[in-house]
């Protein structure tokens, strides 16, 4: 299969998550959903923090990074103050719930649903002493 400007259509992607901060999971689902409903075939990786995305007692609580991230436009010790990443998160959340983009588990999901593949990274699960069972279902295997 081709596409309209004659080069061969992307079949497959993997695509790696290793941030566990809000602004650092949501690239990497918005890319493996859009790849999706493209027909491609899409292998995601969780490893280091970006696990939280998959984990069930963090998948719901991720937060964004105030603190050492530039591209916030804040001072870093304004990002220090207490409920500043909270102030944050909720403003992100306010404005990706307006554009209809789901929460972290209703978006990991509905790209299972849709066919994609999730892993946790054996060498990330030993080291943070982790199991199966701390997962959501639809992570396929460590």
């Amino acid at each position: 299969m081709f596409n309209s400007n004659g080069s061969e259509k992307i079949k497959k992607v993997s695509i790696i998550v290793s941030k566990g901060s809000l602004e650092g999971v949501y690239p990497g689902l918005i890319m493996a959903n859009g790849a999706r409903m493209e027909g491609i075939e899409v292998n995601l990786f969780f490893t280091f923090f970006g696990l939280e995305a998959v984990m069930k007692k963090r998948m719901d609580h991720l937060k964004v990074a105030t603190v050492g991230n530039p591209a916030m436009h804040i001072p870093s010790l304004l990002g220090i103050i207490p409920g500043m990443s909270a102030f944050a998160t909720s403003q992100m959340m306010k404005e990706m719930d307006k554009l209809d983009i789901p929460p972290v588990s209703e978006f990991v999901e509905m790209i299972n649903d849709a066919g994609a593949n999730l892993y946790a990274c054996k060498a990330t699960v030993d080291m943070f002493h982790l199991g199966m069972d701390d997962f959501c279902e639809q992570v396929d295997s460590v």
